[in-house]
């Protein structure tokens, strides 16, 4: 049995059997060095190594998950939730809640879209307009599985189509120069157009969360959702400190291309400009950390673990064991390349990170098949983008679980991860194939 399969099942079990996903991905990561033929100490070494590429994103979301905090007590985030409440009406009849629900979900939709593209703050916006919005979700009976799902589809398909800011990264940077330095023969132009048939499965995962899955009200604890809020009172003075210490935050981080620093930079702000004086600094530090530790941990063990499956060497193996499977069946070739990438991409957490894995062999086995240029630029993308929604480990589902289990009535596992993985990773390789097939 491959190391990658058998510590990717094991990682997943563990966190459906509700064992915290840290622990999980530790065990795993113990599990996939072992099986991989490593002794425990080279096992450990390599886990210990590879925590260090998760602590500078940890540190990262702690830093976020206070200037979260401190926005909070400067009144903006309650200004938001009241116009959004006041929206309702004192007539909250069925078409007025409807009518509320549909703005705010493409209001966060946009949000998603925009932190990808337009303002490339990735997951950062969520800590910060998520938590005082959920009194206002639970007053509209809004599944929260379903705002994790809008959030996620943002997060991942505008990336995987949109070559601007982070997807300029994915598409250009990263997924075009490796299939370049692998001796294929693809230009810029055609990256985005490859890519167009596997979005589409996502957009049908979307519209089948909405409409059909998720469209029910759904009971939460309002009593718990307004702790919150913790202001009641807006101060003019302080909304105009909040939207200066947003605008230096973000100028900061787009500058710098660090969310550490731009984080930083806006909690500054806060403590020096005296909007914070009713609450003591340090206090607002740690109810930040506490809010975006969890996260943390989950990055920095998803570093260790993915260091110790590449140090296996067994993501190689199991991909050239295709072709041993395949023989000369083309659509079973596109299948079960594209099966291997969603095992790997939700081991590693993230599809960045897949595709100098999987390219070096994914590319002249498609070639070796008779795939054409697009169709081998969709088979690795979508290989690689496969599992980036549904990972316990990604930070498309870390993040939208950090905003929305902020009153502790969002579970990751159940209601983050296993609704992104049934609405996006299926209709992902389905599309995918597709598209292999066809292109």
């Amino acid at each position: 049995m491959n190391a990658v399969v058998i510590a990717v099942c094991l990682m997943l079990g563990l966190s459906l059997a509700r064992v915290h996903v840290v622990i999980a991905l530790t065990i795993s990561a113990l599990v996939a060095g072992l099986v991989g033929g490593m002794d425990l100490q080279h096992t450990v070494d390599a886990f210990n190594t590879g925590l260090g590429g998760g602590a500078q994103i940890a540190l990262s979301y702690a830093l976020l998950g206070a200037f979260a905090v401190a926005l909070s007590h400067s009144g903006l985030t309650t200004l938001i939730s009241t116009k959004v409440i006041a929206q309702l009406g004192k007539e909250q009849n069925s078409r007025n809640i409807n009518r509320v629900r549909w703005l705010l979900l493409l209001a966060l939709l946009a949000m998603a879209v925009s932190s990808q593209n337009i303002l490339p703050i990735h997951i950062a916006f969520i800590p910060i307009l998520i938590p005082p919005l959920l009194h206002v979700m639970s007053k509209l009976r809004l599944d929260r599985r379903l705002v994790a799902c809008v959030l996620t589809f943002g997060l991942v398909t505008t990336y995987m189509i949109l070559p601007i800011g982070f997807g300029g990264i994915f598409l250009n940077d990263i997924l075009l120069s490796n299939l370049n330095s692998n001796n294929l023969d693809a230009v810029r132009e055609q990256i985005p157009t490859a890519m167009l048939i596997p979005a589409l499965g996502m957009i049908v995962g979307l519209l089948v969360a909405t409409f059909i899955s998720y469209r029910k009200p759904r009971e939460y604890q309002q009593a718990t959702a307004l702790v919150n809020e913790p202001e009641a009172s807006i101060n003019r003075r302080n909304i105009l400190i909040a939207l200066s210490a947003i605008l230096a935050t973000l100028l900061v981080q787009l500058y710098t291309g660090s969310m550490i620093f731009g984080a930083l930079i806006g909690f500054i702000i806060f403590s020096f400009s005296g909007a914070l004086k009713h609450v003591a600094d340090q206090d607002i530090f740690n109810q930040g950390v506490r809010m975006m530790a969890n996260i943390g941990f989950i990055m920095i063990s998803a570093a260790g673990f993915a260091a110790v499956v590449k140090e296996t060497g067994d993501v190689s193996t199991l991909v050239e064991s295709l072709s041993y499977l395949i023989g000369d069946n083309k659509a079973l070739a596109a299948f079960l390349m594209l099966v291997v990438g969603l095992l790997i991409t939700m081991g590693i957490g993230s599809s960045f990170s897949t595709i100098p894995i999987i390219a070096t062999i994914y590319v002249p086995l498609a070639m070796s098949f008779g795939f054409s240029v697009a169709a081998t630029i969709a088979l690795v993308g979508t290989a690689a983008a496969l599992g980036d929604a549904g990972s316990p480990a990604s930070d498309s589902t870390l993040g939208p679980t950090a905003g929305l289990n902020a009153d502790g009535q969002h579970d990751h596992i159940r209601d983050s991860v296993i609704p992104t993985f049934i609405h996006y990773n299926i209709p992902l390789l389905l599309f995918g194939w597709i598209a292999a097939m066809v292109l």
